[in-house]
């Protein structure tokens, strides 16, 4: 799953209405916190940023004179790097609040303004390591996986399918079994958002007005993208330039809807932006620790939805007969699905080469074929995608590890189906951040 967006200038269509609800619905006391003028400079630093890169405001619905400053203003790079490293030091003369959430906040807007300053590094010319610059952007580093670790599970999967010929033709010609037929794309994809929505909605209060549309693109590096519009609406494209298969649809309804992305932000407009006045949130910049947190839970929000067997259960009785498949095979499918995603962390050790320059793009895309079990096509198109977000991968599948210990750390365990959803609809309308992810409760 690529990132879900689109350009910022995009993201804030139409949310003159949200920015006059932030400062109708703000309390008192959160439209006076002292605070509160940092975050808003902290919120013009990033359009600015966003100005000299294209991809670094996924979203933005605050006052739309902002936007319109920033991108009048186009303030040179240095100057945004010197006023991003002042503003960390007026924020440490702040005193912390003795709320918990409004030290995460203070800490969030600290990590938030050192990963900015490491992007406009970036954007200048500063080279890093893939490490270093995942730990300066996202406040993570993946774990190094070298072949041994893949193996064991690709001689699973030889025992799986077995025949002859490479394992990644005979895992290609099986999976080209699952595609949904472009004409039953909407309909299947329709099932899936309206249950992922229903289990979403018994265990997590939404506003009453929210919802999102669905779109189906091409010629994108990523598969799906949620592109957030403020007032509770998200707009989800679907790109369709390569076959999708069966599991996508759980996959792309639970990550980019319910409990997913979708759920994730319209949480923080309505707990944080509206009801606490924090304007911070109005933005979200695509390349910082936020969205490890973003797509961690949208990762891990597909298992707190359908936890054991259900997802399994779904597919069979709903969603193979809508997409025109065996529902008898579905058993099978399922089985190699989940062998697959145990090799994800193959393509952070791709992308690592790749960025660091081992291995070139077709070389990146020749592990992701042995060792991923990408096809060929779909592995072009993920280097692709190295290039135009880089160390992003790892929020995927390192946040979903992260957010799945966090929550089972807080008793949010898979046999306590009612803790785990109470723990993880906290964490995603909290200002957390990795760091916070490692620490014990």
């Amino acid at each position: 799953m690529g990132p879900c967006r689109r350009r910022w200038a995009v993201a804030v269509a139409g949310t003159l209405v949200a920015a006059t609800a932030v400062a109708a619905d703000a309390p008192r006391s959160a439209r006076v916190d002292p605070m509160n003028a940092i975050a808003d400079r902290y919120v013009s630093l990033v359009l600015a940023v966003g100005v000299h890169d294209p991809d670094y405001v996924d979203a933005y619905y605050g006052p739309p004179e902002k936007r319109k400053e920033a991108e009048a203003a186009k303030r040179p790079r240095p100057a945004i790097r010197a006023a991003a490293v002042a503003l960390l030091g007026e924020l440490e003369a702040v005193k912390r609040g003795a709320e918990e959430l409004e030290r995460l906040r203070h800490q969030y807007l600290k990590r938030q303004l050192q990963s900015l300053v490491s992007r406009v590094d970036m954007l200048s010319g500063t080279k890093l390591t893939f490490d270093a610059e995942s730990q300066a952007l996202y406040d993570a580093v993946a774990p190094h996986l070298g072949e041994d670790h893949f193996r064991p599970i690709l001689a699973e999967l030889e025992q799986v399918l077995p025949g002859p010929g490479p394992l990644i033709d005979r895992y290609t010609a099986f999976r080209d079994q699952y595609v949904i037929p472009k004409e039953r794309l909407d309909a299947v994809f329709k099932a899936a958002i309206d249950e992922c929505r229903r289990r979403t909605l018994a265990h997590v209060a939404l506003p009453p007005n929210e919802s999102f549309t669905v779109e189906y693109v091409a010629g994108k590096s990523w598969s799906a993208y949620n592109w957030y519009q403020g007032n509770f609406r998200s707009v989800i494209q679907v790109n369709t330039d390569l076959p999708v298969t069966i599991d996508r649809a759980i996959d792309l309804a639970c990550h980019e809807g319910y409990p997913g992305h979708h759920v994730y932000n319209a949480l923080l407009e309505q707990q944080l932006v509206r009801g606490r006045g924090w304007p911070e949130y109005s933005v979200y910049p695509l390349f910082s620790p936020q969205s490890l947190i973003a797509e961690g839970t949208a990762n891990f929000g597909i298992e707190v939805a359908f936890p054991g067997e259900e997802r399994l259960r779904f597919e069979r009785e709903r969603l193979y007969a809508l997409g025109g498949l065996d529902p008898a095979t579905a058993d099978r499918y399922d089985r190699v699905r989940r062998l697959i995603e145990r090799l994800s962390y193959a393509g952070n050790e791709a992308a690592r080469q790749y960025l660091e320059g081992k291995v070139d793009a077709p070389g990146a895309a020749e592990w992701l074929q042995k060792y991923a079990l990408m096809p060929a096509d779909r592995a072009r198109q993920r280097v692709r995608f190295f290039d135009q977000y880089r160390s992003y991968v790892i929020n995927y599948n390192l946040g979903q590890d992260l957010v799945r210990a966090y929550v089972e750390s807080r008793g949010g365990t898979a046999d306590r189906p009612e803790a785990r959803w109470r723990e993880f609809t906290r964490l995603l309308a909290s200002p957390r951040l990795p760091g916070g992810l490692r620490t014990t409760p």
